[in-house]
């Protein structure tokens, strides 16, 4: 999860072949072009990156380079406000961040953030801005997220709750008890069981796009399921919740079912009427709650959602909550695309995405 956080998707260096290229990319001050090459201005004797914030020389003053190295060896000093010859901004700021994940993951008691912030020589608002920028949460949600993996992980192994909570870093049964619910999604001996003592509720059926199974507990909609195998889909089911008691549903609870059966065939209609019982980390649900609010027959890129959620290097991260999503259409992950608005993977299949946008954009404009 880390290293998800930690990257993002790198222009390629084909896109500043051209001193054409480079150059919009310098008016633009374009940090995704940080890296691929330098530019260097007559008049003052210095080079920049493409991102530098100094006033825009004229053209006819502009030659590019390769690199740094190449630069100096052309008689260009490095610019002092934006530093070519230091590692960039970015990676500087990811450096800093990735730091500060691994010394919460391995310290045995929780870091302050005041104790980050002076590891890296900022004050505690900034380094939290900071955080925030690259990973999309405050580093004490970082931490709870994290510790809330470990503990999934420990109690998957039939690990005793004491065992599994120490080992994830609760430092007391009541501290865990108090954040189970965000942690888990229920009770820890419960997700222990594999969901035994909850009833889930369930039923199979057709719609335009194949099989569908809808679950929910007793909060909300647990489970929107697409495909082509309807036993597959209860095994998947069954795989999320090894030990709970799946029935199928009742009068009331096929009411639900319609309603999203009717949002499949018209997505545009929205879910507002939907109950949904959403477990995840805070990243995820952060991520899928910017995705409830995408207009239907609108997307939007990995990388604006990232920017949306304030973490604009979490694309890949954004990508990953997306495919962890088991509420198709009610959490419309279809919804985001490709940076250059291709349809990229979908949970579901390629086919459903492109239906369902087709759908959105046809209500979006006959209306």
């Amino acid at each position: 999860m880390l290293a998800d956080l930690m990257s993002a998707p790198q222009a390629s260096p084909a896109t500043y072949r051209s001193d054409a290229a480079r150059w919009t990319a310098v008016q633009r001050r374009d940090a995704a072009a940080d890296g691929q090459f330098v530019y260097s201005v007559r008049s003052t004797g210095v080079y920049c990156r493409p991102s530098c914030g100094a006033r825009l020389p004229l053209r006819e003053n502009v030659a590019f380079h390769a690199d740094g190295a190449a630069a100096q060896a052309a008689g260009f000093r490095p610019c002092r406000r934006c530093r070519p010859d230091e590692a960039p901004r970015a990676e500087r700021v990811a450096r800093l961040v990735e730091a500060a994940c691994r010394r919460i993951e391995e310290d045995e008691q929780e870091p302050s953030l005041a104790t980050l912030a002076a590891d890296a020589g900022l004050s505690p608002q900034h380094f939290q801005r900071l955080f925030k920028s690259v990973v999309g949460v405050s580093p004490k949600a970082w931490a709870m997220a994290r510790r809330g993996e470990r503990l999934r992980a420990g109690l998957n192994e039939r690990h005793s709750v004491t065992t599994a909570a120490f080992d994830a870093g609760f430092n007391s049964s009541a501290r865990l008890y108090a954040n189970a619910e965000a942690a888990l999604g229920m009770a820890p001996q419960r997700f222990r069981r594999g969901g035994v003592a909850e009833t889930i509720r369930f039923a199979l059926g057709e719609c335009s796009l194949g099989a569908i199974l809808v679950a929910a507990t007793g909060k909300g909609l647990c489970a929107i399921l697409l495909g082509d195998d309807a036993d597959a889909l209860l095994r998947d089911l069954q795989d999320r919740f090894p030990r709970a008691e799946l029935v199928g549903g009742d009068a009331g609870f096929e009411q639900h079912v319609a309603q999203v059966v009717g949002l499949v065939e018209a997505p545009a209609r929205g879910d507002a009427a939907l109950p949904l019982d959403i477990r995840g980390t805070a990243f995820q649900r952060r991520v899928w709650q910017a995705l409830r609010e995408i207009p239907p027959g609108s997307t939007l890129s990995y990388e604006a959602v990232a920017r949306a959620i304030g973490a604009p290097r979490a694309a890949r991260a954004v990508a990953a909550a997306c495919a962890a999503n088991a509420l198709a259409v009610a959490i419309p992950c279809h919804r985001v695309v490709r940076q250059d608005g291709s349809l990229s993977g979908y949970r579901w299949g390629i086919a459903r995405k492109a239906a369902l946008l087709a759908r959105e954009r046809e209500a979006r404009d006959a209306a």
